[in-house]
């Protein structure tokens, strides 16, 4: 998916969020899905760094079906591009730039979002295919950088800040402001061994704050 269709796509969205969930495990990954996407979710990240990470995906691949996307994060080689695309994963998303695993994912028909924290990082995802740009991480990627970041990145192309969002209206209004398309959500949304139930509430929060911001 290049950046504008990736744009389109995104823009259409009443909760333009990323759900994160680093060490969740394939035993809470289909009700985790599940109660996500009652809560407005639809793009849903499995960090390859969680226990049998490509299991998981798959699980909530399934359950999420027709209704969202499910990827891998923490994606740093060609070879894992692979084994996520083997795993019916729809999202390659990194900490970091590399054109190589940015070409893949594009090669195999995946959504692309690369980390950046520089221009230079931003013109090289973007060269190599990027659908959007993940601003990481966003404790140093503050507002006023990433207004800096957007008064260059061509409109067409997504910034979703990622690292240290919580569930504040304040916050996420200033990086609207400055520009971001939406967030990656963390450590603030899924922690794990978390109950679900807490999950829930966390998402509900991240929903109604995100709510407010655009009212």
């Amino acid at each position: 998916m290049n950046s504008t269709s990736f744009m389109t796509r995104w823009q259409q969205e009443s909760l333009p969020l990323v759900a994160i969930l680093r060490g969740i495990t394939p035993a809470q990954a289909s009700e985790a899905a599940e109660i996500l996407l009652s809560c407005g979710f639809h793009w849903l990240e499995v960090p390859l760094n969680s226990p049998e990470p490509l299991k998981s995906i798959r699980l909530m691949r399934e359950t999420v079906a027709g209704r969202g996307f499910v990827g891998a994060g923490t994606v740093l080689t060609v070879e894992q591009v692979l084994q996520v695309t083997d795993a019916g994963g729809q999202l390659i998303i990194s900490p970091n730039c590399d054109p190589r695993v940015i070409r893949q994912s594009v090669e195999c028909g995946l959504v692309s979002l690369p980390g950046v924290m520089t221009p230079s990082e931003a013109f090289s995802a973007i060269a190599a295919g990027a659908s959007a740009l993940k601003l990481f991480p966003a404790e140093h990627v503050t507002p006023a950088i990433a207004k800096a970041f957007r008064s260059v990145i061509p409109q067409e192309v997504a910034c979703l800040p990622v690292g240290g969002i919580q569930p504040d209206v304040v916050q996420m209004r200033s990086y609207i402001r400055a520009g971001a398309n939406g967030f990656g959500l963390g450590g603030g949304l899924y922690q794990a061994g978390m109950s679900m139930a807490l999950l829930r509430e966390r998402a509900q929060a991240y929903q109604h704050a995100w709510l407010e911001c655009v009212e």
